[in-house]
């Protein structure tokens, strides 16, 4: 029963999916209100603010635990290592406002789909649907399954004649009426939020609220000044985070808003077509693309005709892809499993440009609705930017450790406090201030601002070097990268590929290669009518455009395109694209090739085709080009030359791109209808023509930015979408593979029959044994070693295996990504779910792509540098204007400068926080406290200014072979301030203890002034001395006046100390603010105290002491320095000492990765070569990677 109950009371939300949520029921009840509001009262607001930091606190203390069907509020968990809660309030959606007709639900269904969830969430007789609304997307109550179902799209479970058939003709006006009210309007609305709502949420951070109790005391203590210095830099720092957050806000807002308002031409069953506001659009609608340049408002599924879009808002890449309507199919299986991972071809997403529509014969293109609102694709894009993956890094968490920390000491500083004074007998208002004053003298209220101003420091330097980032609390962890991603095309390789050669074939014989540039043109014959005809180019304005590769081939038979004519066919207007012979180009016995149907290309199925026509004749051609390995097992075997594989291999050996042609004649009737064409039958049997090679060439920063890693020892990993031969190559020629290693292909197969699955790992032929490649082995560098690692061998594979490997040898896994270099044609979500494997082994990943097909893998790294100027690099937390890899060094660099000025500053502040409290508890010890002023200098002159500029110093230019430490809580960390404390207690305790013993000492002395050229007080009679001075002061003493010279001189000291230069950031004197400083406050110290001055002494409140005293407490403070220097530089800093300790009391990383190479260096059956391993039969239990099982919808 009791399980009944908790299945009903919590489910799961967009299971499986990145934003899953685990969703509680709960019910509101009134006396626990009531009990709750008498606390707000009775707390004045304390307990409110708590409930609005804790909200799962709020719902636990006003409602009780019910089912999610009887709930009016829900609690939404998480399911991440953070575990956040949410609180949202359950509402209702009348329908019966609606004034449906009679007729409409006498079924009982209220929308014609019946798969559709609105039917079964619909309340009767009430007409009612309960929703939440979450991160912008709407959920309703699903009766029949008993959980709540989003809704803004079309059901999955539709099949592709379901969706030519329900909504081919359009809906009805009612049911357009009912799924608006469901559904809410189609508009991605990114609210400019309101400023006082930012400023109430800045402002009621639990470190702020600290920091105003914090005031609130020290104000009632009379340190006006310094409480007004620290409003004055809060108010600045809160509002600077207001108005950049409130920047954020409208630019996201002016971005999204131009979308939210097009025309379009909507159709419904009754009322024929007419224009309409996009916002009112719902899905199912059907509206008609009428060739005018459109954005498109939704995501849509093209039903009817084809179109031209542009995705760069998407994909970063500003290539026109084309899109084809989704087939008439009686399949029972659902659209998008019935076309694969393929189904992107057919589907229209918001945001992007349809820049051309080819109308068929039956009128203008046409698409239905699939999503609208945020659940589109930019709706997606957008919603990751509002509702970014909390970062989950140690530094923060660490951080707010130690502030625990320093108040458990403020905490021992209070008992202490309250014990001396009640001693003393003084009334307990005083013992109450000074026990909390000494309290909060432990905290320093400034360490979360100085954590965040090294950011901010480190992200204007990245900006300068062109290098724009969205997430700066990212900074900090490029500092502990240790592996790094790379795509290949556009990224290690320049983006457009050159035109190499062409190796025609014929009677099943490889030809003569064709090389370009040549004197002689092409000559006419299949091989060019393939390659004039068989790509998807679109002249746009003037200009031919597509993708790179198409442009490339069709540059080279020197033909052109024309401007797509409008062709009189018997069913009326139709859309075809013509190309003819150039005035270079070789003579053809054709006019020209009319280009009549495309098959798009696709990563999934890696080919595209294209049915054409010769101008002037009845025959039908259709032309394939692809990956050779796809197109050849397409052509009839007797075609394909028997030396292929070697051919091929020749060519990818030496990092060239190989891309096959083939052709078949079609033997289609007169009046045929090519567009109703299915794919796989048109593509079959085909004749095999020849292979295409193009060159991709390395950027020329790409050698030594790789050199650079490896040096750092930062380990380099190539995935790329492209074949494996190639990208192996590259990645020897990029010095990824240095001379000399061994690559080992590894190659695993799915169970077939009753063959379970297999591995295979062969060795790749060494670049020395290929004598058709030469230039590969000019790579001649010395082999740098992988931290400790002397592994000669690396791991190849492709994305088929390495899906195989997942499913049925997940625990081969680690074994192989630890020595694992190329990931060759990789899907997109087998990318993201690469780097998250990575992750999991403990390696801090970066991502360096083109934002094209990486989006997912961006997001998912530690650090996601995308290399492109287009909007959709808003999904990547970096951006690099500069097209190269030089920005990933340059991002490590700043980020290792900004982790190690972060762990300074915490130290320096932990530091001055503890320095006061022993300065403090000390005078104490005798019911005094420093002055006023004495503590404004400390406070605001030194350490605000030492906060502010400290961060400023650059990052070193060379990268170190070793990270910065990760985590403040870490031995050296710990023991650099346990230590420093120590030294501050010795210190701090002489001066106090012998200032005692000194023979001009007087417990209550009142002498402020010294008198010209008197160097010694003469000491006068304790009697004399108290009836001068009247009560005794809290502040003159002779204690006082020698702890202050030694707690504020220490804070400079303790600044420089810790401001460390290499080899993560630049040597101190080059951070000119921070050293002018540091010398403009020693002098102001050593002024104020070595002045005999009046006016200062009395300013001051302190007293004049002989001279010979003054240079004591200098000494102290000089031996302090010195001891001080030493142990953090030579000890503390001494990377060789540690690694001597670790080794003497054998401590090894418990990094993931790690235990893994210690492991396998001990393997002597490992790697395994030429050797077949056979996996477990699929009956056992199979490992899927869940970010896999959704990758296609990426």
């Amino acid at each position: 029963m009791e399980k009944k109950l908790w299945k009903d009371h919590c489910v799961l939300l967009n299971k499986d999916e990145e934003n899953e949520l685990e969703i509680f029921g709960y019910k509101t009840q009134g006396w626990r209100r009531v009990f709750c509001t008498a606390g707000y009262i009775l707390s004045c607001g304390a307990l409110l603010l708590l409930f609005y930091w804790k909200p799962e606190w709020d719902v636990w203390a006003n409602c009780i635990c019910c089912s999610l069907e009887e709930a009016d509020v829900v609690l939404l968990r998480t399911t991440d290592e953070f575990q956040r809660y949410t609180r949202k309030k359950v509402t209702w959606i009348d329908l019966s406002t609606l004034a449906l007709p009679v007729g409409s639900n006498s079924d009982g269904r209220l929308v014609a789909d019946k798969d559709s969830v609105i039917n079964r969430a619909v309340m009767k007789p009430q007409l009612k649907i309960r929703c939440i609304q979450v991160q912008k997307i709407r959920y309703i109550w699903d009766f029949s399954v008993k959980e709540f179902k989003k809704v803004g799209s079309l059901e999955d479970s539709n099949t592709c004649q379901s969706i030519h058939h329900k909504f081919g003709a359009g809906l009805t006006r009612e049911e357009q009426k009912i799924r608006q009210l469901v559904c809410g309007p189609n508009a991605i609305k990114v609210e400019i939020r309101p400023i006082w709502k930012l400023l109430f949420k800045e402002i009621l951070n639990p470190f702020y609220v600290f920091q105003a109790f914090t005031l609130t005391l020290w104000l009632s203590q009379g340190y006006i000044e310094y409480s007004m210095a620290i409003i004055i830099l809060s108010i600045i720092s809160v509002g600077l985070t207001v108005y950049d957050l409130r920047q954020q806000s409208t630019k996201l807002h002016d971005l999204v808003e131009e979308h939210n308002k097009v025309q379009v031409t909507v159709c419904t069953k009754s009322e024929g077509c007419k224009e309409l506001e996009s916002c009112y659009l719902v899905p199912g609608d059907m509206f008609l693309l009428d060739g005018k340049k459109l954005s498109l408002p939704c995501d849509a599924i093209l039903i009817d005709g084809t179109c031209i879009v542009n995705e760069g808002m998407l994909t970063g890449e500003s290539v026109p892809v084309t899109k084809t309507p989704l087939p008439l199919v009686e399949s029972l299986m659902p659209w998008k499993t019935h076309s694969m991972e393929d189904y992107r071809r057919h589907v229209l997403f918001c945001g992007t440009e349809v820049i051309q529509t080819k109308a068929t014969g039956k009128g203008p293109a046409r698409a239905i609705v699939l999503q609208t609102g945020f659940n589109t694709a930019k709706g997606d894009l957008v919603r990751s930017i509002l509702y970014p993956k909390p970062v989950n890094f140690k530094l923060y968490r660490d951080a707010f450790k130690f502030i625990v920390g320093l108040s458990v000491i403020g905490v021992f500083g209070l008992i202490y406090t309250v014990c001396v004074f009640v001693s003393h007998g003084k009334p307990v208002a005083d013992v109450v201030t000074m026990a909390l004053l000494l309290l909060t003298a432990a905290v320093p209220p400034a360490i979360p601002a100085a954590l965040t101003t090294g950011t901010v420091y480190a992200q204007r330097r990245l900006k300068k070097k062109k290098i724009f980032c969205i997430s700066p609390q990212r900074i900090n962890i490029c500092g502990q990268i240790n592996l790094v991603c790379f795509d290949k095309t556009g990224t290690l390789t320049e983006d457009g590929l050159d035109l190499w050669g062409i190796i025609p074939s014929e009677g099943s014989r490889f030809q003569k290669i064709h090389k370009f540039p040549s004197s002689t043109p092409l000559p006419w014959g299949p091989v060019c009518g393939a390659m004039a005809s068989c790509h998807s180019l679109v002249v746009l304005d003037k200009k031919i455009q597509g993708d790179p590769l198409d442009l490339k081939m069709f540059e080279g038979t020197h033909w052109e395109i024309e401007d797509c004519s409008t062709a009189q066919d018997g069913a009326g207007a139709l859309n075809i694209c013509v190309v003819r012979p150039g005035m270079k180009a070789s003579s053809a016995p054709v006019e020209g090739i009319a280009i009549l149907h495309q098959f798009p290309f696709s990563s999934g199925l890696q080919r595209m085709s294209v049915v054409s026509q010769k101008i002037g004749e009845e025959q039908y051609d259709l032309y394939m080009k692809g990956a050779p390995e796809i197109v050849s097992s397409f052509c009839r075997q007797d075609t394909v030359p028997v030396n292929f594989l070697k051919e091929l291999k020749t060519y990818t050996s030496q990092g060239f791109r190989v891309i096959a042609l083939a052709h078949k004649v079609l033997n289609l009737g007169k009046d045929v209808d090519v567009n109703s064409l299915e794919r796989e039958e048109a593509e079959s049997e085909l004749v095999f023509l020849g292979l295409l090679v193009m060159e991709n060439r390395l950027k020329q920063e790409t050698k030594p930015v790789l050199r650079e890693l490896a040096a750092a020892r930062i380990r380099s990993v190539m995935v790329t979408g492209d074949n494996l031969q190639t990208a192996v190559t590259v990645a020897r020629n990029a010095g990824m593979i240095h001379t000399g290693s061994k690559v080992i292909l590894i190659e695993a197969k799915e169970p077939e029959g009753s063959a379970p699955a297999s591995i295979a790992w062969r060795l790749a032929e060494d670049c020395k044994a290929n004598t058709a490649a030469p230039r590969v082995c000019a790579n001649t560098e010395e082999k740098i070693t992988l931290e400790g690692e002397t592994y000669n061998y690396h791991f190849a594979m492709n994305g088929k295996s390495y899906q195989v490997i997942i499913k049925y040898f997940y625990n081969l896994l680690p074994k192989i990504l630890v020595n694992a270099t190329v990931f060759a044609r990789m899907s997109p979500g087998q990318k993201s779910s690469l780097v998250e494997e990575f992750q999991k082994l403990d390696y801090y990943v970066g991502m360096c792509g083109d934002g094209a097909n990486d989006c997912g893998a961006l997001k998912m790294a530690h650090a996601g540098i995308s290399l492109s100027e287009q909007e959709a690099s808003v999904a990547s937390p970096f951006t690099s204007q500069i097209p190269n890899i030089q920005c990933v060094p340059e991002l490590i660099r700043e980020g290792r400068a900004a982790l190690v000025a972060s762990f300074a500053v915490v130290k320096y502040l932990t530091l001055y926080g503890l320095i006061q409290f022993v300065g403090t508890a000390l005078l104490f010890w005798q019911l005094q406290i420093f002055g006023n002023h004495q503590y404004l200098i400390q406070d605001v002159i030194i350490t605000l200014l030492v906060c502010l500029t400290m961060s400023l110093t650059e990052a070193y230019p060379k990268l170190a072979p070793y990270r910065p430490p990760g985590q403040l809580i870490s031995p050296p960390l710990l023991l650099s301030i346990i230590l420093n404390v120590c030294f501050t207690i010795a210190m701090q305790t002489c001066g106090f203890l012998l200032v005692k013993q000194q023979p001009w000492y007087v417990a209550l002395a009142s002498q402020r002034h010294c008198s010209p050229g008197n160097q010694t007080v003469p000491p006068t009679s304790p009697g004399e001395n108290a009836t001068s001075s009247g009560p005794q002061s809290t502040v003159l003493s002779y204690e006082d006046t020698t702890l202050w010279p030694l707690s504020s001189i220490n804070c400079i000291i303790v600044a420089f100390v810790f401001s460390k230069g290499k080899p993560f950031r630049k040597p101190i004197y080059t951070n000119y603010v921070f050293s002018v400083l540091l010398a403009l406050q020693l002098a102001i110290c050593l002024f104020l105290f070595f002045a005999d001055i009046d006016a200062v002494y009395s300013g001051m409140q302190f007293l004049c002491t002989p001279v010979i005293w003054r240079v004591y407490v200098l000494l102290m403070l000089l031996v302090t320095f010195c001891v001080s220097l030493f142990t953090e530089d030579v000890i503390l800093q001494n990377k060789h000492l540690w690694l001597l300790i670790k080794a003497l009391f054998g401590y090894q990383s418990n990094s993931q990765y790690r235990k893994w190479q210690r492991m396998l260096q001990s393997d002597p059956s490992w790697p395994p070569l030429n050797a077949k391993d056979i996996g477990a039969k699929s009956t056992d239990e199979i490992y899927i990677n869940p970010t896999y099982e959704n990758s296609d919808e990426e």
